[in-house]
C-alpha cells in the first residue's frame, strides 16, 4: 500500500517549529512528512498531532485512489456467531469497492503495547469501523490528528463528538417483544437485560416496560428484571431466580438471543416445558435462534445491514464525502416461532 504524506498549507509553521514543539530533531519531521515507516508509532502520533493543529492535511499519493488500501474492524472479541454475521456485512460493503478488512481486537485491559489505538496508527490505517468498542475523547484525538476516520456500530456508550453511529431502533424492539407477550395474554411477564450500564440494552428495557406501564403491568417490573451480563451462565442464573419466585413469571425477554439460550437452561434444570409453561423472547435472531428446540420468538436486529451501512458511511468518509447525518437508526421487528404461545 502507498504511503500517504502531508501538504503544507500556505503560512502555517516550519519544521523547525513543528519539530521543537514535539521535542524531536527535524529529520524525524520529515520522515513524518514523507510517510517514512522508521519512526516509532509514540513518535509518530506526537509529531502528526503537531502537524495536524497547524493545519498540515494527509494526502493520498499519485497514482492511488482515495479508497485505497485497508479497511479495519475493531472489535472487543471474536466469539460467537453475531461477530461473525457483522463482519458479513462489511466484507458485502467493501467488496464493491476492493477493498480488504483487517480484525483488530482491542486488548483494553492490556499494556499499552498492545494499544488497538496504537496499532492502528503504526499500520496508517485510513479508517476503522469500531464495534463492541468505545474510544475515549483522548484516544479519538489520537485517531483523528493521524488521520484515521471512525464509525460505530451501536456504541455501548455516549462517543465523543464527530464519530459517526449506525445502531438499530432498541427501545422499538423492546416494546415489540412486550407486545407480543402481552398480545399472548401474559400478565406477568420478566426480563433479563445485558450489562446494566449498556445503552442498548437499557433502551431495550425501557421500550419493554414502557408497554407494561401502558398495560397497568408496571407495578411489579423492577422485581421481574435481571441482567445476566450478555452471557448464557449469567442469563440463566437470572432466570433461576425469577422462575423460582413465589408468584414466577410466565414469560422472560431476553435482550439478546446468546442469553435466551441461558432461559432454555434453567428452564430445563426446573422441569419446565417451552411454550407450555413459560414463553421465551430473545433479541438478535442469529443464526441459533432457529437452532432450538423449539425455535426461538425474537426481534430481528438487522446485524448484517447495520454492519454494511457502517462500512459504507466509512467508505464515504475515506473518500472525504460529508455524513449528513450523526447516527442512524434501522427498523427492528418481531419475528414469531415456536418459543411463545398463551399461558395455560
Amino acid at each position: 500500500m502507498k504511503q500517504r504524506a502531508w501538504r503544507r498549507p500556505p503560512g502555517s509553521p516550519t519544521l523547525t517549529q513543528i519539530a521543537r514543539a514535539a521535542g524531536v530533531p527535524v529529520t524525524v519531521v520529515s520522515k513524518v512528512l514523507n510517510g517514512r515507516s522508521d519512526v516509532s508509532p509514540a513518535v509518530r502520533e506526537s509529531v502528526a498531532a503537531r502537524l495536524h493543529e497547524a493545519g498540515y492535511t494527509l494526502t493520498v499519493p499519485e497514482g492511488a485512489s482515495a479508497l485505497d488500501g485497508l479497511v479495519d474492524l475493531v472489535v472487543s472479541g471474536v466469539q460467537g456467531t453475531w461477530a461473525n454475521v457483522m463482519l458479513s456485512g462489511i466484507e458485502r460493503a467493501l467488496s464493491r469497492t476492493g477493498h480488504d478488512v483487517v480484525v483488530v481486537v482491542a486488548r483494553e485491559a492490556e499494556p499499552d503495547a498492545r494499544d488497538w489505538v496504537r496499532r492502528l496508527i503504526a499500520r496508517g490505517s485510513r479508517g476503522a469501523v469500531i464495534a463492541l468498542v468505545t474510544p475515549t475523547a483522548a484516544q479519538h484525538r489520537r485517531l483523528a490528528a493521524a488521520g484515521v476516520h471512525l464509525v460505530a456500530l451501536d456504541p455501548h456508550r455516549p462517543l465523543p463528538t464527530g464519530i459517526p453511529t449506525v445502531g438499530a431502533t432498541n427501545w422499538t424492539g423492546g416494546r415489540q417483544a412486550a407486545e407480543h407477550l402481552i398480545t399472548l395474554g401474559h400478565t406477568r411477564v420478566a426480563a433479563i437485560g445485558g450489562v446494566a450500564h449498556h445503552r442498548y440494552s437499557q433502551a431495550r428495557l425501557d421500550g419493554f416496560r414502557s408497554v407494561l406501564a401502558a398495560h397497568g403491568l408496571d407495578e411489579s417490573s423492577t422485581e421481574l428484571v435481571r441482567h445476566g451480563n450478555w452471557s448464557r451462565r449469567g442469563a440463566a442464573e437470572a432466570a433461576r431466580e425469577l422462575l423460582e419466585l413465589p408468584n414466577a413469571p410466565t414469560a422472560v425477554f431476553a435482550c439478546s438471543d446468546r442469553m435466551a439460550l441461558g432461559i432454555f437452561d434453567a428452564a430445563a434444570e426446573l422441569g419446565l416445558r417451552i411454550p407450555r409453561d413459560l414463553s421465551v423472547v430473545g433479541f438478535d435472531d442469529l443464526p441459533e435462534a432457529c437452532w432450538l428446540s423449539p425455535a426461538l420468538t425474537t426481534v430481528r436486529q438487522p446485524v448484517c445491514e447495520m454492519a454494511e451501512l457502517a462500512a459504507d458511511t466509512l467508505l464515504r468518509l475515506m473518500a472525504g464525502e460529508a455524513v449528513r447525518a450523526p447516527r442512524v437508526e434501522l427498523e427492528t421487528r418481531l419475528i414469531e416461532r415456536g418459543s411463545t404461545s398463551s399461558p395455560l
